[in-house]
């Protein structure tokens, strides 16, 4: 199967709805990338952009929401000379367009990288646009609820992140089949850990 038909299946663009200011909304699910089955050039997830996402988007206001949730780099990650190579290629009218990208259920990982490396490998324009969001309850904060379709292991993952915090942090594992009982039993011992932070 050829990248854009690849692409084209998994649908982790998608063009959904409107945010709170009217914006399109462009929906980035990292989990359905299928970053190891592609073409490690790059050039399908550029061609599949070029036909299907950038038409809807240039030369109006837009935000992306990326959802990070169970993101694994040997399944979904393309590759950071991947993904600087898609941006820029980006034409100026989108790249002019982008609002705000909403960077959704991050990971400590994910925050180091952008913190050390974000800044070297997309403009400070970019960078400065990313917004983390922990929670799905601060999305709806900027976004319509009815307007952009989450996935249902977005919203399992939301809710264990309300049981277990320390997730947040990258102190207690996500791998969800290796700890079923929460970390903390009492409340005094979250309440030493808030005043920590």
């Amino acid at each position: 199967m050829d990248d854009e038909s690849l692409l084209q299946k998994l649908e982790p663009f998608k063009i959904q709805g409107r945010d709170k200011q009217g914006r399109k909304i462009l929906r980035i699910i990292g989990k359905f990338f299928p970053g190891k089955m592609m073409n490690g050039n790059g050039n399908g997830i550029k061609e599949y952009l070029e036909k299907r996402i950038f038409p809807e988007l240039e030369g109006k206001p837009f935000v992306v929401v990326y959802v990070h949730t169970y993101v694994q780099r040997s399944d979904n990650f393309p590759g950071v000379a991947v993904l600087r190579s898609v941006y820029e290629a980006l034409p100026a009218a989108v790249r002019d367009g982008i609002h705000a990208v909403y960077f959704v259920h991050p990971g400590l990982h994910a925050r180091l990288f952008f913190a050390t490396l974000g800044r070297f490998l997309f403009s400070s324009g970019l960078y400065g646009k990313v917004r983390y969001v922990s929670r799905l309850e601060f999305l709806w904060e900027h976004m319509r609820r009815g307007e952009i379709e989450i996935p249902e292991f977005v919203h399992d993952h939301d809710e264990e992140l309300e049981h277990r915090p320390l997730m947040d942090y990258g102190l207690e594992s996500d791998h969800h089949r290796l700890y079923e009982a929460p970390v903390m039993d009492s409340s005094a011992s979250m309440h030493s850990l808030r005043c920590i932070s």
